[in-house]
């Protein structure tokens, strides 16, 4: 056997960070080929990689071990050549998440697409576990160069994003891992050294694949691929960074209508438009320049067009600027000030450069200021008052209705969010929402609700004052003002709906004889509703309708999770009768997803580390496998409790589910690598027991300072610039996932001594603890909020020190 080398750091730093880039990379994917960015799937897989390694090299590793060389490398390799195959393998499975209780099919199908995926971080997964096997007592040195490597990928990923396209970002990892192979390769001086230069030679070959196959197969029911069925639409430009992919569609042939919430009465023609997509998706136009104000007409019978018949505007705020459609509706009422704010500044790049002749720059026009920046951070760091805040209308309608942005974090529709909108209006001041009409009707009450949550949480006593709701065949506007309604107005709205056939869904003083006489309902819903929603026993209401309707907040900001347990009965005794718009798509892929891990886990590491239990021969005196095992798998439970919650939370601070998870995912595992690092001095003393004592007491400790601090944090600096906020973001992770950083080290370190034989064991326990975790504290954010799963994890931390306490050999 050959001499035990160091073991080689440099090539698993610079694996980890290929890993954790292509999970980063995964999500920016997913988000293309799909309506959501499936975050919690996509770590559940790479861990179901790492737990199912881990089963395999408990019962592989005494063969593995003494070729560890060419074991190591071989598997760098796979992982390399896995991390383009399988994707490309998984390209080729049709899903479509709408059919999951339709179709048998489909959830086989989102199984072999999740298993697929998992394969390179298992490959991945087996290099590393390898490397802590083989190098026992230097664990800590090799785990932190695994979390710190790691934490480099998940941001480096966010730069290469910038530099090239998706697909082009999956290519160049699938090189890097290679180049890790020819890296250990060197590291360990292994013969004949030239091989190091063939691997690096080798690593090109996923550069040469055509773009034409490496392009994401998008779902044919997305926006943009619905819109190439129609004869002779072509797409003549697409931009990417981590904020998107933006695609421009023109249509010669049958020309774009794009007028959300059109009157069926309007007789004037739209203007030439180009369809702007943001990942295949999201559709919003760039609307070729008037020639004259009265070219603008059409936009005036819009139900978005109420707020500037009401009072004269003079100072406007549009949240999500888009292709400038809601810009163009304010100049036509002439509004003298608009602010405008768009997070994606390609968008105003195409806009204001490469459209400039067809858009006529309405960004740089006198009266328009254009701000690069997420709306709500914009509003609460802004000083303005505004006469109206218009929240623009920009997700899919076909998407919306079939509940598939169920899982978002939208923190645009949060009490919160409201409550700050509404504190930046001038004293006659309105803020106005648009939305999809969903029928039965979900997303327009819900948005009520929570308008009338906001209202009085704001000590406002006669929220019903403040609230008119009106409502077309496609859309609806909710006009929230920071004063009472005048009669005055009121004839106004009437007269407006009038004329354009919208009806009254509320506004103070409403009758029910006055509703539902344009797009007529079976019942006034829209009216009832907002009525039973204003009352004294609106929680009697909310629990008792068909779908959640329980306003959202920044601790649960799922505003689009509409889906009740108590009509699933009732969903599938329809299943063949129309049931379809009762059904909340993206819900029940969390929970296809749970099942299928669950399931996942059972098969490939619960049933294989039972036979491995059987088969295993000599277990030291005073271990304890019910201790031991607990104390990994409750730590793979709490730690991915925690990093999934802030991943969530810190999007209301970052503004982007990637930034977020890239961030998050660096901070944690850069700051629990130096944890792992600093926990060597507790394995070299042996005092295992302190160290696992004090790093639990930080974690409690800073853990509730957080719960009460971040929101207020949030509040106060959301306004900064993103870079200043990432660096804030690291700095408020670190002290915490420092601490999380050692118990896991700590315990491997004291097996390392005692039990070296459970080491694969308990790293596919914890693999199979964290597996489920990923789901499963997406699932309790939904129902219970981001505070209960974060003390949830505080209190498995304690269960884990407690199981600390004895029954680990000799301690």
């Amino acid at each position: 056997m050959e001499k035990k080398s160091r073991p080689p750091c440099y090539s698993i730093a610079l694996l980890s960070a290929t890993s954790l880039a292509y999970e980063v990379l995964l999500i920016r994917l997913f988000s293309i080929i799909q309506w959501h960015h499936f975050a919690y799937m996509i770590i559940s897989l790479a861990l179901l990689g790492y737990g199912v390694s881990g089963t395999f090299l408990s019962l592989t590793s005494s063969r593995l071990l003494p070729r560890f060389p060419k074991a190591y490398i071989v598997n760098v390799i796979l992982f390399g050549l896995s991390t383009v195959g399988c994707y490309l393998m998984a390209q080729n499975i049709s899903f479509n998440p709408e059919e999951i209780l339709w179709d048998a099919g489909q959830p086989l199908r989102l199984l072999l697409i999740y298993l697929l995926l998992t394969l390179p971080f298992f490959f991945v997964a087996n290099s590393i576990g390898l490397t802590l096997a083989r190098y026992g007592s230097e664990i800590s040195r090799v785990y932190a160069s695994d979390l710190m490597g790691a934490s480099m990928g998940s941001l480096g990923v966010i730069l290469l994003l910038f530099l090239v396209f998706p697909s082009t970002a999956l290519q160049v990892l699938g090189t890097m891992a290679i180049v890790a192979a020819a890296l250990a390769w060197w590291e360990m001086k292994l013969h004949p050294r030239p091989v190091a230069f063939v691997l690096i030679l080798f690593s090109i070959i996923p550069l040469l694949l055509p773009a034409s196959l490496m392009k994401p197969v998008v779902s044919p029911f997305k926006g943009l691929n619905q819109m190439l069925n129609i004869s002779g639409t072509r797409i003549v430009e697409e931009i990417s960074s981590p904020l998107g992919l933006i695609s421009i569609l023109e249509s010669p042939m049958v020309p774009l209508r794009h007028v959300p919430g059109l009157s069926l009465n309007a007789t004037d023609e739209p203007l030439p438009q180009l369809g702007l997509f943001t990942d295949a998706d999201a559709m919003t136009v760039i609307t070729a320049h008037p020639k004259s104000r009265e070219k603008l007409a059409y936009l005036d019978q819009t139900s978005s067009a109420l707020p500037y018949h009401l009072f004269k505007q003079e100072k406007i705020l549009i949240l999500g600027a888009g292709g400038g459609s809601d810009i163009l509706q304010a100049n036509y009422h002439g509004v003298e000030q608009i602010d405008a704010v768009e997070l994606n500044p390609q968008i105003i790049e195409l806009v204001q450069e490469k459209y400039k002749e067809f858009s006529g720059q309405i960004y740089s026009a006198p009266n328009v200021n254009i701000h690069i920046a997420e709306a709500r951070g914009y509003v609460s760091g802004s000083r303005e008052s505004y006469d109206l805040i218009q929240v623009a209308l920009l997700d899919s309608f076909g998407a919306s209705s079939a509940g598939l942005y169920a899982l978002s974090e939208n923190y645009l529709y949060t009490v919160e969010a409201l409550q700050e909108y509404v504190n930046h209006l001038s004293v006659e001041g309105m803020l106005a929402i648009s939305r999809w009409i969903k029928l039965p009707p979900r997303d327009t009450l819900k948005l009520f609700a929570t308008a009338v949550e906001a209202l009085r949480q704001s000590g406002i006593d006669d929220p019903e004052k403040r609230l008119v709701l009106i409502r077309g065949w496609q859309t609806s506007t909710l006009l929230v003002k920071n004063s009472p309604f005048t009669t005055e107005e009121m004839v106004r709205m009437k007269k407006f709906c009038r004329e354009r056939s919208f009806d009254l869904a509320y506004y103070p003083g409403i009758t029910k004889a006055e509703t539902n006489r344009y797009n007529i309902l079976q019942e006034p819903y829209f009216y009832l509703a907002a009525r039973a929603l204003l009352s004294n026993d609106s929680e009697s209401y909310i629990q008792n309708y068909k779908f959640n309707l329980h306003p959202a907040t920044d601790d649960r900001p799922y505003f689009s999770h509409f889906f009740r347990w108590e009509t699933l009965s009732e969903i599938l005794s329809l299943r063949g009768q129309g049931g379809m718009p009762l059904l909340e798509w993206g819900y029940l892929m969390l929970i296809a997803t749970l099942i299928q891990a669950l399931v996942a886990s059972l098969v490939l590491i619960f049933l294989p580390l039972l036979l491995f239990r059987r088969k295993s021969g000599y277990v030291p005196p005073k271990i304890s496998r019910s201790r031991v095992g607990g104390y990994f798998f409750v730590l793979g439970l709490a730690f991915l409790f925690i990093e999934i919650a802030f991943i969530q939370k810190f999007i209301l601070f970052l503004h982007h589910p990637l930034y977020a998870t890239a961030t998050v995912l660096a901070s944690f595992l850069l700051f629990a690598g130096l944890g792992s690092a600093w926990s060597r001095r507790y394995a070299n003393s042996d005092t295992y027991k302190t160290g696992v004592k004090l790093s639990v007491i930080a974690i409690v400790v800073v853990g509730l300072l957080y719960l009460i601090v971040l929101g207020p944090i949030f509040s106060l600096l959301g306004w900064m610039p993103a870079m200043i906020k990432i660096l804030l973001s690291v700095l408020l992770i670190a002290p915490l996932a420092f601490s999380m950083g050692m118990p896991f080290p700590l315990g491997l370190a004291r097996l390392g001594k005692v039990a070296p034989g459970f080491i694969p064991w308990v790293w596919g326990v914890n693999g199979c603890a964290s597996v489920l975790s990923a789901v499963l504290a997406t699932i309790l954010a939904i129902h219970f909020g981001f505070m209960v799963v974060v003390f949830s994890a505080l209190i498995l931390y304690c269960l884990a020190m407690i199981s600390f306490q004895k029954g680990w050999g000799d301690q």
